[in-house]
């Protein structure tokens, strides 16, 4: 099928990572229907400034709308019939599940069930699922594999993403629905959200405010830059799971379940950045110094996060290579310009 033909259903499309998948859809000639809620767990006017950004494009067409709300995934389903669904949006954030969790359930519980049951009613190609390397929760052993165990979840956050899969992975093996899930690592990039560390780090090295770092330091991430993020997951979109004929079918290192069109993908770099090296080149992008106030580790959260990227590159022949100094240097560009700093 043409690309110009095709219709993409992408929740959260007014989501930092959503609103990038959507503008690369967009590009590549799909037709995208966007569906976001709009709530105000951060700045409302970034969210709207981007489907504001989306809309200049024919293609697009907007719904505001909350995911638990019964029937309206559904009806957005039979009324687009789009061929492929990307579904984003969810309450996101380790630390804010700790303090409202119930806004969790909601989101990323009831959710994504009215997505699974609006994708088995209205069948499409291919359903792809944002999950998190949170869900790694307590493992020890790095970088992560998509075929470790993921029975030690240490937030709320990434309790509901584990039952995401599991619920993905029923529903794909009772109604043969080809379902992929994402595993992002912490992805930062221009019109990134204000809650995660590269944008509050910025923003207080540049007005010479206090920064908290927290494990006083001693904490890495598996940094992936949006445009890379954006890649793997278009590539992916054309990479649906099939049913294996038997498990011995499966190749090593594959995450493809043996019962179901199911699989799970990480992406990430596959090198993990010390949090220290990447205020680092905060600073030498700003040109100026970050005060820092060193911090003791928060509950919930993990000292690192690390990707085997080794999947990723099997399915689509393409791994997130962006450094640390290249990316950084995008958003401060970005950042300075949408807020004149």
């Amino acid at each position: 099928m043409a690309n110009e033909t095709r219709t993409a259903l992408v929740t959260g499309s007014a989501g930092f990572i959503g609103f990038h998948v959507a503008a690369r859809l967009l590009a590549d000639g799909f037709k995208v229907v966007g569906f976001d809620g709009m709530t105000d767990y951060y700045d409302v006017t970034l969210k709207q400034r981007r489907h504001q950004a989306l809309s200049q494009s024919q293609g697009f067409t907007p719904i505001e709308g909350l995911l638990e709300t019964d029937g309206l995934v559904m009806e957005i389903m039979e009324t687009h019939k789009p061929d492929v669904v990307v579904h984003l949006a969810a309450q996101a954030g380790v630390r804010w599940s700790i303090e409202n969790p119930r806004a969790y359930v909601d989101a990323n519980l009831i959710g994504a069930f009215n997505v699974l049951e609006a994708v088995r009613a209205n069948s499409c190609a291919h359903l792809l699922m944002a999950s998190t390397s949170s869900i790694y929760g307590a493992n020890s052993v790095m970088p992560y594999e998509e075929t470790h165990k993921v029975d030690t979840q240490m937030s709320f956050y990434a309790a509901t993403k584990k039952a995401n899969e599991a619920m993905a992975h029923s529903y794909s093996h009772l109604y043969d629905m080809p379902i992929t899930m994402f595993r992002f690592f912490t992805v930062y990039g221009p019109w990134g959200r204000p809650d995660m560390a590269p944008y509050k780090f910025t923003r207080a090295t540049i007005e010479g405010d206090v920064i908290d770092v927290y494990n006083h330091g001693d904490m890495s991430r598996d940094f992936t830059y949006i445009d890379d993020l954006v890649e793997s997951i278009r590539l992916l979109i054309d990479t649906p799971p099939e049913r294996p004929e038997n498990a011995d079918a499966i190749e090593e290192g594959d995450s493809l379940s043996p019962v179901a069109a199911w699989r799970a993908v990480n992406i990430g770099t596959g090198s993990p950045v010390r949090l220290m090296d990447f205020i680092e080149a905060i600073e030498a992008a700003t040109g100026c110094e970050a005060k820092k106030n060193f911090m003791d580790m928060q509950p919930g959260d993990v000292p690192a996060t690390w990707a085997e990227a080794k999947l990723l590159k099997r399915l689509t022949g393409y791994q997130p290579d962006t450094d640390i100094r290249t990316g950084v240097a995008k958003f401060v560009e970005w950042y300075r310009d949408y807020y004149q700093a």
